[in-house]
């Protein structure tokens, strides 16, 4: 309750401009750290679907392509 308190009575621009501006600059470069990690897992979770869907597209089409000469 007390950090409400507080809020309440600074004006608009200081609670919606210059609190966030000092918290982004304070605390920036922990919010891009945890940015790049997080867009770093989804690319190489998007790269791991689309390597092993490829590896499964080749794996069936050459089945499929050497079932049915019956070589096997």
């Amino acid at each position: 309750m007390a950090v409400r308190e507080i809020f309440t009575g600074l004006p608009w621009w200081v609670k919606w401009i210059a609190v966030p501006a000092i918290a982004i600059v304070l605390f920036g470069g922990l919010i891009m750290s945890v940015l790049t990690f997080l867009v770093g897992v989804v690319f190489k979770l998007l790269l791991l679907v689309a390597l092993v869907g490829g590896l499964i597209y080749v794996v069936r089409k050459f089945m499929s392509s050497s079932s049915s000469r019956g070589d096997w």
